[in-house]
């Protein structure tokens, strides 16, 4: 006989744990590729019960995402640490983690996938997310030993998301792009968020 009841707890560890379910899913086959069908079979619960959780797939979506920024801090702390690598060396395995996601097992958005997630989101959804994502850079940024104003976060913000998605674009979305040229095209970029980062840096 199925359970009917649970706890605080084991609601929060279900939660949590289609949370992980669906950023690995995610990260391994893209958000649009990943049916919430394939989280709830693989956490053991029906989709009913799924929902009680999270509204809609876009919902949980927002969450795994949110969830996924103190891993990505807790990593760039790593590197930072590393008594085995220079700032610039630190600095690029994270940006290059970060142009490969799917290597690495973080989810990075593709323009179909933001374009989608808009949609679903409400206006003021969009600006929580927005806000959150610029307190996730801000802080990312002062793990870097870099303080700058919100124009600089929002400009290199830009600059790191839009070479990851651009790199994860090849070839699918962007077919006519050189793909024989997309991992030099990546690196190219990645040296010169660099660059102007180390610039910062020594302000």
């Amino acid at each position: 006989m199925p359970k009917i009841a649970y706890s605080e707890e084991e609601r929060d560890a279900i939660r949590a744990t289609l949370i992980d379910t669906g950023l690995e899913l995610f990260s391994r086959q893209g958000i649009q590729h990943t049916t919430v069908e394939q989280i709830y079979t693989r956490v053991g619960i029906s989709r009913t019960f799924f929902y009680s959780f999270f509204p809609a797939k876009e919902d949980l979506v927002v969450q795994a995402l949110y969830c996924q920024q103190p891993q990505l801090l807790a990593y760039a702390q790593r590197l930072m640490n590393d008594p085995e690598l220079s700032w610039r060396e630190g600095v690029r395995q994270f940006l290059h983690t970060i142009c490969y996601g799917k290597q690495s097992g973080f989810t990075i958005l593709s323009v179909e996938e933001q374009q989608a997630l808009f949609k679903c989101l409400s206006g003021e959804n969009r600006q929580s997310f927005l806000e959150r994502r610029l307190t996730f850079f801000t802080e990312l940024l002062h793990t870097f030993g870099i303080h700058t104003g919100e124009p600089g976060v929002k400009l290199l913000g830009n600059l790191v998301f839009s070479a990851a998605i651009l790199r994860k674009a090849i070839p699918e979305t962007l077919p006519f792009l050189f793909a024989d040229a997309a991992d030099e095209m990546a690196g190219f970029q990645i040296d010169a968020i660099l660059n102007y980062m180390e610039t910062l840096r020594r302000q």
